[in-house]
């Protein structure tokens, strides 16, 4: 005891710190409940409870699939809007988790805090998407034009008063408990908004880069549990003791093969494989262009030790099919990952699930825990190995500049041309 207080005094904690300790030192599991609708509950009364878990899952499971087909057929502008309902979503039952386990009742401005830092967050963010990707209607529209410059200015004033609102609400019996909560509310804003965002930035590359991947991990989660299932003898992790090596390996190969098929369906079609752009004249999101090398078949030499195996010397497929396989590989050996990672943050506060919201599956966040990563993987492999310099972008930057800065740039690439000899063939053309 001597020593914890010495502790305590070196920390520089005074007495109205410790007695916050007891706010939430024994913190209590958040109760669950069993919301599986009533008519599941009697059809599969007379089923084992394994049993009746994976009828219940399994036909969630294809409620959520369809729900997944409908969305993707009402096109971009409701996948970026599902992306935003989902993200708050997240960010709710975690602020919930937070609010209950440390017993965070008294805390003035908590939740008000919390969701405006959330939405401080995402003006920033999606302003930034704004800019980027619907340049001409921001130059087009004078208070568009207004924000769009001072937009970093306005988010880091917003942030800004934030901040001096939290520091206003410290209560000196809180002092501990305030900056918990604080730290807790900037760590979810940093997993769930910043990699939602990300998923929008792959979504405007073009749809097949946002369906590919979440499809490779519902297939990874799908295939590991019926895998598990059947055949799981082998403990995989403690900290999910139900997952097995025969889940886990079962899984991996599934989904590079489902990838495969997946990516070869999908790279026919340029609904799915042209970037997402706005049409200043209709007013509307476009998806049609001419198609990239990467979905464009093309003829690939097998392995010679491979070709009494196959009985083939080539095969013809699109250079994408070759690109889904890093992304279902991912999804298969580092995206559960971010699964196991939730399970030990779900241990750590003694919880069964983010929330009820899913029957059999938990909260939505159980579901995306997955996914955050997955975007982001995607998002750096894109900017890694697939996209190049942007014209479009560039000639944005350049018609912000000053004229005379304009006519510098012009005329220094325009004898850069003529010393390549470009602009005297594009002349005589």
């Amino acid at each position: 005891l001597q020593e914890s207080e010495s502790e305590n005094k070196l920390d520089g904690e005074t007495a109205s710190d410790s007695e916050s300790k007891s706010e939430f030192s024994g913190s209590s599991p958040v109760p669950t409940s069993d919301d599986t609708p009533e008519v599941l509950n009697r059809a599969l009364s007379n089923l084992s409870s394994r049993w009746k878990n994976w009828w219940v899952r399994g036909i969630l499971t294809l409620a959520m699939i369809t729900f997944f087909f409908i969305i993707i057929y009402l096109g971009p502008m409701v996948l970026m809007t599902i992306v935003m309902c989902v993200q708050i979503k997240c960010f709710h039952e975690i602020i919930t988790i937070g609010y209950n386990v440390y017993h965070s009742y008294d805390l003035p401005w908590f939740r008000t805090l919390s969701w405006y830092f959330l939405l401080c967050v995402n003006y920033f963010f999606y302003g930034e998407t704004v800019t980027d990707y619907f340049f001409t209607l921001v130059q087009r529209e004078e208070p568009l034009r207004i924000l769009s410059k001072y937009h970093r200015f306005i988010s880091f004033a917003l942030y800004l008063t934030g901040f001096c609102m939290f520091v206003l609400s410290l209560v000196k019996k809180h002092y501990r408990l305030q900056f918990y909560m604080f730290g807790w509310t900037h760590v979810t804003l940093l997993i769930v908004v910043t990699q939602s965002h990300l998923i929008i930035h792959n979504l405007f590359e073009g749809m097949i880069w946002f369906i590919v991947p979440i499809s490779c991990v519902i297939c990874n989660d799908i295939m590991a549990y019926m895998f598990g299932f059947f055949f799981g003898r082998t403990p995989l992790i403690k900290l999910s003791p139900k997952k097995t090596w025969e889940g886990f390996i079962g899984g991996f190969f599934s989904t590079v093969l489902f990838g495969l098929l997946l990516s070869y369906v999908m790279s026919g079609y340029r609904c799915f494989t042209c970037p997402v752009e706005f049409n200043n004249d209709t007013n509307s999101f476009t998806v049609d262009c001419e198609p990239s090398e990467l979905f464009q078949l093309q003829e690939y030499n097998i392995p010679v030790v491979l070709h009494s195996v196959l009985g083939w010397k080539t095969v013809r497929m699109y250079p994408f099919q070759i690109h889904s396989i890093a992304l279902s590989t991912f999804a298969s050996l580092i995206g559960p990952f971010g699964g196991f990672f939730a399970s030990g943050f779900k241990r750590a506060f003694k919880i069964k699930d983010f929330a009820n919201t899913i029957p059999g599956h938990g909260g939505i966040m159980d579901r995306f825990d997955c996914q955050y990563l997955m975007a982001t993987f995607v998002n750096v492999y894109i900017a890694s190995f697939i996209r190049g310099p942007n014209p479009s972008k560039l000639i944005q930057q350049f018609l912000t500049l000053r004229p005379d800065q304009q006519l510098h740039i012009f005329n220094t690439l325009k004898a850069h041309l003529v010393d390549r000899g470009v602009l005297g063939s594009l002349e005589d053309a």
